[in-house]
């Protein structure tokens, strides 16, 4: 049995964006303490830190959590890191069809506490709601099997905050894989339209866009999905980045050929390597939950950039005991900004993205998924 009582408490707060609510050194102690469990428990771990002048007296006194040596999550696709704790868990992947994979093990405390956090969110957001039944479109992978896949196995979970009427998929097995099927997520929406209970679409964006030019190509008729449906997206457009429009943009197209409230039109970040959920809020910003910290990394010299500067997105959070991926430096490019400057009211900070670092295609969930529009 892993004891992991102050990172269970950080994980266990229900107020995700008041700092207030957090008791004094909380965070802190919490790193140290999951910081502590890996240098003691993972193998390698000892090492990475000691070769980067990190001993165990270090962490457990550690209040500025930038000094911690993260892992890159290409390291991710590379290399199963795991403790003890991970022999025989929850093993996820984030590469859709092809290219490298990163394998992460999500034990059961783990997996808990990802999930745990997503539930106080979506409460936040009045998006828990376990007396209304909801069709859902999931522009994702339809399963077979046992849900290996990382985004597959979020959309599935985020169908238990409201019970499912109906199930749709957009990308469908075809016996040799997947397949994108507008023309199926089309009749979907329209006969969700028509059977008047709540509609919830999740899954990647450049979907949700070819269904509506395909309804705009093709004369449908715009529709009105019934009142609280919401549209929660997540990943990018990756290959179809030549037909990326700005989410403010497919947002509009939502509001008018769907009926769906600009309000309730979100996206969210997160990765296979990292499990915290970053959702929009209101004004489309990521705002940092209090059971994570950001940095920004020069990419130069990988120094801790101030508010407003880009570069290198780094997340650092202690909810995992079954990997060293408590520290974890993204492949994407950021802004972090400071909460007030938002305006929505939330006063953790929020960050932008700026798309994916480097020349190479990096490839992702999204961007295999995103492969597959050219095959509808």
């Amino acid at each position: 049995m892993i004891h992991l009582p102050h990172t269970d408490a950080l994980c266990a707060l229900t107020k995700p964006y008041c700092l207030d609510s957090v008791p004094d050194g909380l965070f802190n102690r919490a790193m140290s303490e999951i910081s502590l469990f890996h240098y003691q428990q993972t193998p390698g771990y000892k090492h990475w830190l000691n070769a980067n002048g990190l001993d165990a007296k270090a962490l457990e006194s550690m209040d500025d959590w930038s000094r911690l040596p993260p892992i890159f999550a290409n390291y991710f696709k590379r290399h199963l890191l795991s403790s003890p704790s991970g022999e025989g868990a929850l093993e996820l992947t984030s590469s859709g069809t092809s290219g490298q994979k990163s394998r992460m093990r999500y034990d059961t405390r783990s997996m808990a506490a990802a999930q745990g956090m997503v539930s106080h969110i979506f409460r936040h957001y009045g998006w828990d709601t376990p007396d209304r039944p909801c069709n859902y479109l999931l522009l994702s992978y339809e399963p077979e099997a046992a849900i290996s896949l990382g985004t597959a196995f979020t959309d599935q979970f985020l169908c238990s905050y409201a019970p499912a009427n109906r199930v749709a998929y957009g990308l469908r097995l075809t016996g040799k894989g997947h397949a994108f099927d507008v023309f199926g997520v089309v009749h979907a929406l329209q006969a969700f339209a028509e059977e008047g209970l709540p509609v919830r679409i999740l899954g990647f964006p450049a979907f949700l866009s070819q269904a509506l030019q395909h309804m705009d190509d093709t004369g449908c008729a715009d529709l009105k999905l019934p009142a609280e449906s919401l549209v929660f997206l997540g990943g990018g457009w990756k290959t179809q980045a030549a037909q990326e429009i700005p989410l403010s943009q497919l947002y509009q197209r939502i509001n008018r050929q769907l009926g769906i409230e600009l309000a309730r039109c979100r996206d969210g970040y997160g990765a296979v390597e990292h499990a915290v959920p970053y959702v929009q809020c209101a004004h489309q910003h990521f705002h940092v939950p209090v059971y994570s910290k950001v940095f920004v990394r020069n990419p130069a010299d990988f120094s801790v950039q101030p508010y407003g500067r880009r570069g290198l997105l780094e997340f650092v959070s202690p909810y995992i005991s079954s990997s060293p991926a408590h520290a974890v430096v993204m492949g994407d490019l950021a802004t972090l900004h400071p909460g007030a400057s938002c305006g929505c009211g939330l006063t953790t900070d929020w960050f932008e993205l700026h798309g994916r670092a480097g020349t190479t295609a990096s490839r992702s969930c999204a961007m295999a998924a995103s492969e597959l529009i050219g095959e509808a």
